[in-house]
């Protein structure tokens, strides 16, 4: 797109580019729909398997894995191969994972199908992000982040619901062989509306980069993923494996500005808006999809909720984000986000505080309306931050802005939902032993804690109700404890959000050939 086309009509967003939101906004409803979707139907995977918890988990962790080895070659690949045909080539995996993991026979073979499956969506975001940016111009690129958005945060709630309804309805194959038809219909979508590729392959691949950062990011988040699992970070299964990753991360940073195209850019933090949006971000998704995972958890344990019913639960918070995104999108394009994102954090903040005083009967109502109180927040967060962050690259340098904030969106992600889960973990096992008492499912012995969630959902548990009632109390206090530390780390966010640009920023030369890119480092008249 030529700067001409991106500053034309820069109030409206022309059917062109509408059409190219649309596919990706398939994608990523696809991709992110996924994740939340199969995390409900990790107790079906037991039952249906044979398998422990630790072994169905693994449909996840190697999903996440996947994910952390592809997209750090996302920015390089849409540039050498052109971001078409590498979009419609992430969308055929993860169709393709989809169906073979609907077929899956044994967990081997469904985690290993959830690897492909997770090689397809690892680029699907970082592309679709690419492909916006580039269609839409600098002018317009908050209202389009706005259509991106929905299903970033529609994906934890509607996921749930529909993954309750078809296990429910259906059986497991279908939260799988849903996306057959969504993947198909988006690859016919992609190659009418997507325009045609013009790669100008000028850059070598970083294969040194390649074999510290992919490795690198796998083995520090295997250590996080496993946190929950062990319950302490002193585990080697944690330890080594974080201390590897996190070994080859820091030799790929000190290795990366010598290569003149390294594998991940770093010399893109030179420019500052991209560096604070970036930190805004990764703090914020600490936070928020840390502690957030854990709302529907307090439906279902707490108060016996069913899947269902605790997605429905979960609704107002989209309803809320549905209503502001739209208009925060419309504002990030015409007012620095610096001066709208505090605002909006602040309506986080004011709605995460209620979960502090959850205990075994809390009012619905409030419950529900903070989470919409929050949802208004997050429509005002999220994607005016990306916003800000990827709006003064120029064109050949948004495929490698995009990779870098998937990247951190992925870490901050695994290392919030592991934070929170081990710290909820932990303050349930403080919970009193029942003597003599045992889980008839596992055979492992009972707490109060235990054994009042098991009566929650529906195990008959012999032990008098003065024990379960004050299990359940244990039970809320421990959430609360735990939405503590998330509302602690969402006021910590506030910190770099203080930095973000409050005037407003020039426009990016929007064309630069990949040549012209090579021959300068990262924008540095673009800071302020």
């Amino acid at each position: 797109m030529t700067a001409h086309a991106a500053t034309a009509a820069p109030d409206k967003l022309d059917a062109a580019v509408l059409k190219i939101a649309g596919v990706v906004v398939l994608g990523a409803i696809m991709s992110i729909l996924d994740v939340t979707v199969v995390s409900v139907a990790l107790p079906t995977f037991q039952a249906e398997f044979n398998a422990s918890y630790a072994q169905v988990a693994w449909t996840m962790t190697g999903y996440t894995l996947a994910l952390a080895t592809v997209i750090p070659l996302s920015g390089w690949a849409a540039d050498r191969f052109g971001t078409k045909r590498l979009y419609m080539l992430a969308l055929l995996l993860f169709t393709l994972g989809s169906v073979l993991c609907a077929t899956a026979d044994t967990i081997g073979e469904l985690v290993a199908y959830r690897v492909l499956q997770g090689l397809g969506g690892g680029m699907l975001m970082p592309l679709g992000m690419t492909i916006m940016t580039r269609a839409a111009g600098p002018h317009r690129i908050g209202r389009l982040m706005a259509v991106l958005g929905i299903p970033m945060l529609l994906g934890p709630i509607g996921g749930p619901i529909l993954g309750g309804w078809l296990i429910e309805a259906a059986s497991w194959h279908w939260i799988f062989l849903i996306n057959l038809p969504i993947g198909a219909i988006a690859l016919v979508y992609a190659a009418l509306a997507l325009p045609k590729d013009s790669p100008e392959p000028s850059e070598s691949f970083d294969f040194l980069g390649m074999l510290m950062l992919s490795p690198g990011l796998a083995l520090f988040l295997f250590g996080v993923s496993s946190l929950p699992e062990t319950g302490t970070i002193t585990a080697p299964r944690v330890w080594v494996t974080m201390l590897l990753g996190a070994a080859l991360v820091i030799g790929f940073v000190r290795y990366s500005f010598k290569p003149r195209h390294p594998l991940l850019d770093l010399r893109l933090f030179r420019n500052r808006n991209l560096s604070i949006a970036s930190i805004s971000l990764f703090v914020f998704i600490i936070a928020f999809m840390g502690a957030g995972l854990l709302f529907p958890s307090y439906f279902l344990q707490v108060r016996g909720e069913s899947t269902l019913q605790a997605g429905l639960l979960m609704a107002p918070q989209g309803l809320g984000a549905m209503l502001t995104m739209p208009i925060a999108g419309m504002l990030a394009d015409k007012i620095p986000v610096g001066r709208t994102v505090p605002f909006a954090m602040a309506l986080i903040a004011a709605g995460f505080f209620a979960f502090t005083q959850v205990d075994t009967d809390t009012s619905y109502l409030l419950l529900c309306g903070s989470l919409f109180v929050m949802g208004l927040g997050m429509g005002g967060t999220m994607m005016p931050l990306m916003t800000s962050a990827l709006r003064t690259l120029t064109n050949h340098e948004v495929a490698r802005g995009s990779t870098l904030t998937n990247i951190l969106q992925q870490i901050g992600g695994s290392i919030g939902s592991a934070t929170m889960s081990v710290i909820l973990t932990n303050q349930l096992n403080k919970s009193a032993p029942i003597p003599g008492a045992t889980d008839p499912r596992t055979g492992e012995p009972l707490t109060e804690a235990s054994a009042a969630i098991a009566s929650q959902h529906g195990l008959q548990v012999p032990l008098p109700p003065q024990i379960l009632e004050r299990g359940l109390e244990f039970v809320a206090d421990s959430f609360a404890t735990t939405f503590w530390v998330g509302f602690a780390l969402v006021l910590a966010s506030f910190i770099p959000i203080a930095f973000l640009p409050r005037k407003r920023q020039p426009s990016p030369l929007v064309e630069e050939t990949p040549g012209d890119a090579g021959e300068r480092s990262a924008a540095p008249a673009l800071m302020h």
